[in-house]
């Protein structure tokens, strides 16, 4: 019996991971993808915005598949493999048992965060991964009792610190674990969290001499949102309806049960419970009360899905309900993982081409790059008719996108936020001292500027990208010639 549901739950996984690497390929990169790209080619203890896993993660995916749609995502889908193990032997050591660790991997990958989360590659994708290991290794020290495991949570959670700054919650979560249980308060006493701690500062350690080296712009920039600017409290409402879709529904309501259940002690150990309260409600009380005055993007929860889908799991496998309850949450568990595949493919349809909401725009009209690569067609043969040198942009996104999908040999530049690329070389002057192609969605009001620096600006085309019969962009394309300053603002990143 064991025997076959590890095979089916193997098969389950096989499955989801081959139709996620279908949907990589099929679906062009969105704008953070690109931009995520153009650092993988030049690989960094760190960047602007994010630690540098995503970057190792793309360049990994390309060096086997290409510069292609699938190259960039390869390994982030794949990943999804070793997050399902991790999340299994943690749900299995901490609760017993096959069918709970079964349902926990399913109830994971049956989520958006993981299904949409690795298709399109962001930090998210590997700071999950790494989340499902730092359970696993907490999982392990509890059941074994052996402190060598502590140096397997270092691990783990120094990838996560690589992966994505939010990894550091999992600091006060681990201390919260240890105080809460009193027989966990003897590893305070030892030297072996704290080498797993050590292993941890050493593999972050390139990120802060990066940042050392480029005036902490990238910990400025993130540790900065902090800052309580005005008391918003509407954000607050947000946070709800954005877990509830990107957990899938489902999901979303056996997690809610299984933490409730958990904190109720309906279940499982006391360290166990603790360890699953605690890897899930450090990060939501901080980020609750983050929405109180700014905006709280869904994918900045991703660490705690693990923990959350052993909890599901829990609900579903372990908790004793009563008669009604117990029906629905066999409902919920039954109908989890094909209402997770239908979502994610009503997704893929929609981002691919706009036909579930009638060609109308949505969301994803902007992000994901459909039209892109015939709309970069457009402008090479643009910049080749005028005999530009060198192609401008305004934004990171437009850059990321035409770095991606002009040819290879191609200058392409953003003209403003050159922290941004910091970590690549600089144009040759000889690019920039030419004619030169600006590429905006409106450059009317960067036209003052371009006035003081430029002797001749004029207009030589507009180009649209399209998904259907819907105009998504329509992107005006200016030659700049006669450079009377500097072409590319290097102002300091804002503080």
């Amino acid at each position: 019996m064991e025997r076959r549901l590890v095979r089916g739950t193997i098969l389950i996984v096989v499955g989801l991971v081959a139709l996620r690497l279908c949907a990589a390929a099929l679906t062009p990169l969105t704008f953070d993808e690109a931009y995520y790209w153009t650092w993988s080619k030049h690989l960094a203890g760190g960047y602007y915005d994010h630690p540098p896993m995503v970057a190792v993660v793309i360049r990994l995916g390309t060096m086997i598949a290409g510069d292609t749609e699938f190259g960039v995502r390869l390994v982030s889908v794949l990943l999804a493999l070793p997050m399902s193990w991790a999340t299994w032997r943690a749900a299995e050591l901490l609760f017993g048992g096959q069918r709970v660790a079964a349902s926990a991997a399913i109830l994971l990958n049956a989520t958006m965060m993981v299904a949409a989360g690795t298709v399109i590659v962001t930090p998210d994708a590997p700071l999950i991964v790494a989340s499902s290991f730092v359970l696993y290794g907490l999982a392990q020290v509890l059941a074994s009792g052996r402190g060598i495991w502590w140096l397997a949570v270092g691990v783990a959670v120094g990838a996560a610190l690589l992966s994505k700054y939010t990894a550091l919650f999992f600091g006060p979560a681990i201390l919260i674990w240890l105080l809460w249980v009193p027989s966990l308060r003897r590893w305070l006493l030892s030297p072996w969290p704290y080498l797993g701690g050590l292993i941890s500062l050493a593999m972050f350690a390139p990120v802060i001499l990066w940042n050392a080296d480029h005036q902490w712009m990238s910990f400025i920039k993130q540790f900065g949102r902090a800052r309580i600017n005005a008391f918003r409290p509407g954000y607050i409402a947000e946070l709800l309806p954005t877990q509830f879709i990107l957990a899938t529904p489902l999901v979303f309501i056996l997690g809610a049960m299984g933490l409730y259940a958990l904190l109720r002690r309906n279940a499982g150990t006391s360290a166990a419970r603790v360890l699953i309260n605690a890897m899930v409600w450090t990060i939501v009380v901080y980020f609750v009360w983050h929405a109180t005055h700014s905006r709280v993007e869904a994918n900045w929860l991703s660490p705690i899905y693990p923990a959350a889908a052993v909890a599901a799991a829990v609900a579903a496998t372990v908790v004793h309900w009563p008669p009604r309850q117990q029906r629905f949450v066999d409902s919920c568990r039954r109908w989890a993982l094909p209402t997770g595949v239908l979502i994610f493919m009503m997704m893929a349809v929609q981002a691919n081409t706009g036909l579930l909401t009638g060609y109308m725009r949505d969301a994803s009209a902007r992000s994901v790059g459909v039209g892109v690569a015939r709309m970069a067609g457009e402008i090479e043969t643009t910049r080749r008719r005028v005999g530009a040198t060198c192609v401008l942009a305004d934004d990171y996104g437009t850059v990321g996108w035409l770095a991606f999908y002009l040819p290879k040999e191609t200058c392409v530049a953003q003209r403003t936020e050159r922290y941004r690329w910091i970590n690549v070389p600089e144009p040759d002057p000889a690019q920039l001292s030419g004619k030169l192609l600006l590429v905006g969605a409106d450059n009317a009001p960067a036209r003052q500027d371009l006035l003081a620096k430029f002797a001749r600006i004029e207009n030589v085309g507009v180009v649209t990208r399209m998904r259907g019969p819907l105009v998504v962009d329509s992107v005006e394309l200016d030659t700049l010639e006669g450079a009377t300053a500097a072409v590319l603002d290097r102002s300091p990143p804002p503080r």
